[in-house]
């Protein structure tokens, strides 16, 4: 491949097309490491009204790492995936703590950071794709940063069937970016690279006519882009059985209670929460209570998560008083958006507006 041509033609692209982000138009390494775990499993549309929120409430390293788990995982609501909060939080408190060694105050954000690759690696939820993108970005050093976009461009410039989402497909392609990459211009080139999977050698139908980086892919020669880049089989998905209760008083209080077990929502709020092994016992509870209260409404919605598929009903019962549960906290309805709840909790809010 002539290189020096590749990254002419990558870079003339990106200099025509590339969208205006905040989190390019700053080398701190900060908002860097910020954007990047926003940006994991969220779509920059959804991620940069999150991005702007986040900063501003927690500028700094320091300020993030003081900061209480419930606060973070408030300002994270409605993002999902909130391992990826607390472990922000807790790579937070690494940093502040010291106890990555070789860090260099950041005269940007006020706080220590790690600048090197290694350091970086350390920090709590921060894998070899994102510190290489942090090495990158902020510090301009030449490490691949190999997102869901980059797999697919590759995938189709040397036209490898390789599966990228295997711990050996994630090394040979990681083989690929560095024999790529343009060293002189890390930094250009992984945005430049990244943004052009995300905007022109996209998932399905890309106008391989009129790509500039043509002459380079083999897949188009071989007409095989349609069929790259190749994954791994889905799993299969759990189906799990859900029924809240929102108890709401004459005095417009409800019950929540605060889950502590090791799984996704660890941390976050919820309503009094029954789960069932099969539909026909969701609804025949949800029946249940439904005839025992004269004031009640519902509403079902199914929530798909990586592993899992969730159905689940929201039942609203007035009652006169509160009942005792055990482990769950009374609180006005007006108070709700103080507290953290997952997506799927916040979905049936909005579909319950005017409790």
């Amino acid at each position: 491949m002539n290189k020096p041509l590749f990254y002419t033609k990558l870079y003339d692209w990106y200099d025509q097309n590339h969208r205006i982000l905040p989190w390019r138009e700053t080398t701190d390494p900060y908002c860097i490491w910020i954007s990047e775990i926003i940006l994991q499993q969220t779509r920059v549309a959804q991620g940069m009204e999150y991005y702007h929120r986040f900063i501003a409430r927690f500028p700094d390293v320091k300020s993030l790492a003081e900061a209480e788990e419930d606060e973070v995982l408030l300002y994270w609501q409605g993002l999902g995936y909130y391992s990826r909060a607390r472990n922000l939080h807790a790579a937070a408190k690494q940093i502040v703590n010291g106890v990555n060694g070789d860090a260099t105050l950041n005269g940007v954000n006020g706080g220590y950071f790690p600048r090197t690759w290694e350091e970086i690696r350390r920090l709590k939820g921060v894998g070899d794709y994102t510190a290489g993108a942090i090495a990158s970005f902020a510090y301009n050093l030449p490490y691949p940063a190999l997102d869901g976009n980059v797999y697919r461009v590759l995938s189709r410039l040397y036209d490898s069937e390789v599966v990228f989402d295997t711990s050996a497909g994630k090394k040979h392609f990681h083989r690929l970016a560095e024999e790529l990459m343009d060293r002189e211009h890390p930094r250009r080139f992984n945005t430049a690279i990244m943004e052009f999977g995300a905007l022109y050698c996209t998932p399905t139908s890309p106008d391989c006519a009129l790509c500039p980086l043509r002459a380079f892919c083999l897949s188009e020669q071989h007409h095989t882009v349609e069929l790259l880049p190749v994954r791994k089989p889905r799993p299969t998905l759990r189906d799990r059985y859900l029924h809240y209760t929102i108890y709401i008083s004459a005095d417009r209080r409800t019950l929540i209670h605060k889950r502590t077990a090791s799984d996704i929502w660890r941390h976050l709020y919820e309503f009094v929460l029954t789960e069932y092994e099969t539909a026909e016992q969701m609804e025949a509870a949800a029946a249940a209570l439904q005839s025992a209260h004269n004031e009640t409404k519902h509403t079902d919605i199914v929530h798909v998560l990586s592993h899992q598929r969730l159905h689940a009903r929201f039942t609203v019962c007035q009652v006169a008083a509160l009942p005792h549960i055990e482990d769950t906290i009374a609180v006005p309805l007006c108070d709700l958006s103080d507290y953290a709840f997952s997506r799927l909790s916040l979905l049936a809010l909005e579909k319950l507006s005017g409790l």
